[in-house]
């Protein structure tokens, strides 16, 4: 923890030069000391320790054992190997079994102290790995994924069983859907979840620019190449390379990327050499690959090669049930961006958006969400905070035109024949009340009524009710 003094546990059966070590250490770390290994072995469960210093040879177990037992622990500490024989068998066995370096007896203090300052980095670098491999193992994990509709279910459901396999994957679903976070969500639940996800989406660069990005270069390939660059592939080497927008690639650089998914190798631009590469690859496209091939605009033994797992990401419009869930997530994960308390979406509001065809997908839910956090006006979200454009797909996608609008309003769609006149009353009154934010006195003089008659249709429709009284 920060600010707290260093622990370091001396581990050597030679009274003098454990405690003399602990003399010359008192001053800035917090010094434990053991005779031997098994009392090594039970201060090291006792208590954590962010360094251990230990002999190698001591009666009954050695400083292996104690090395062994250290790094079994959960929260693991340095460990640095100490040895009166310094061969370089023994450097070697230690370093295999983890140890940070070793010293040779007698103990240089000032080297010493340089090696736990090292060792000290070295433990909070891989502290923060783990921490940061721990935040995407919970972002990015299967059950983070929001929703409980059929639909999603089922990409779910096969997810699980492809996320540990080395098969190629092909996600198709409309732009903002989530394709990236469902390739995500594969990496970190596969035996990769260590190694390096890389994204590249391939509709932003040109094409001369894709396969330098993909492929890498040599030094001296075209103008410009002063030096040698490896590339995307090489980046995401015992990974996962995700390529976002596949069918916007050109046909060049299509018949590069069959060459790996056929041989698993590459060539960078001017080389010669092929690069045998471990790398799972997950593509992802805003339109069916199969009508682009139909349409000649696609190789067809590409979509092949990339087509061993498809998975489908229906549109939000499919899964309205999940929309709930969305944005309770959206609204806490702003509210907590921006140090305020969470909006309470009203019924009615919830249902109206839920009536939202949702055209920009979660990506516009979630801009929608942050948009409802800064620019609130109380601690609630009613339907009459939102935009008319929400709104008018709230009735049906229809409603019956309205006197009560502003001539030539675009928010308007005619209505269909088979409304009933209470029908059409009904969406009368809805819109008066929304276009005076729930005031019933400016609805009644808006839909020339007194507002006795107001209050009685309001009782014949009391989803109406959400009203100032």
């Amino acid at each position: 923890m920060a600010g707290m003094v260093p622990g370091v546990l001396i581990v050597d059966d030679e009274k003098h030069t454990r405690e003399g070590l602990q003399q010359a250490l008192a001053e800035n770390y917090d010094v434990t000391v053991a005779a031997n290994a098994e009392e090594a072995f039970n201060l090291l469960e006792a208590q954590p320790f962010e360094v251990v210093l230990t002999d190698l040879r001591m009666p009954g177990k050695s400083g292996l054992k104690v090395i062994d037992k250290a790094l079994a622990l959960p929260n693991r500490p340095a460990v640095l190997m100490m040895t009166a024989y310094g061969n370089i068998e023994t450097a070697v066995e230690a370093m295999k079994r983890g140890a940070v370096d070793f010293l040779t007896k007698p103990v240089n203090i000032e080297r010493l102290e340089v090696l736990i300052q090292r060792a000290l980095k070295t433990r909070t670098l891989e502290v923060e790995v783990q921490q940061l491999h721990e935040r995407l193992d919970e972002k990015f994990n299967l059950e983070g994924i929001i929703g409980t509709s059929r639909k999603l279910q089922d990409v779910i459901d096969k997810m699980r069983i492809v996320a540990a396999s080395r098969a190629t994957i092909l996600i198709e679903g409309e732009s903002g859907t989530g394709k990236e976070l469902i390739a995500q969500a594969i990496h970190q639940s596969s035996p990769r979840s260590r190694a390096p996800f890389v994204a590249v989406h391939c509709a932003a660069l040109s094409e001369s620019l894709l396969e330098s990005e993909l492929f890498g270069h040599e030094r001296g390939a075209f103008t410009g190449a002063s030096e040698r660059r490896i590339g995307r592939f090489e980046m995401a080497g015992g990974g996962t390379l995700f390529l976002d927008e596949i069918g916007d690639i050109s046909s060049s650089t299509q018949v590069k990327l069959l060459r790996f998914l056929e041989t698993k190798s590459i060539e960078r631009v001017g080389g010669s050499k092929p690069l045998e590469l471990d790398v799972r690859l997950v593509a992802a496209a805003n339109r069916s690959l199969e009508q682009l091939v139909r349409a000649g605009k696609f190789r067809e033994d590409v979509f092949f090669r990339l087509n061993v797992v498809r998975l489908y990401m229906p549109p939000l419009r499919e899964r309205a049930e999940d929309i709930p869930l969305l944005l309770a997530h959206f609204i806490r994960l702003f509210s907590e961006e921006n140090a305020v308390p969470p909006l309470t979406v009203e019924s009615g509001a919830l249902r109206t958006l839920q009536a939202y065809p949702w055209p920009g997908n979660i990506r516009e839910l979630r801009n929608f969400c942050e948009n409802a956090v800064v620019l609130r006006r109380g601690g609630r979200l009613t339907e009459y905070d939102l935009e008319p454009k929400f709104r008018g797909a709230a009735i049906s996608g229809q409603i019956a035109p309205n006197p009560l609008a502003d001539a030539g309003s675009k928010d308007q769609a005619a209505a269909p024949s088979s409304l009933s006149v209470a029908e059409n009353e009904k969406h009368l009154l809805r819109e008066a009340l929304l276009k005076s934010r729930g005031n019933r006195t400016k609805a009644a003089q808006l839909m020339g009524v007194s507002r006795r008659t107001l209050h009685r249709k309001i009782a014949q429709w009391p989803e109406l009710d959400t009203t100032d009284k």
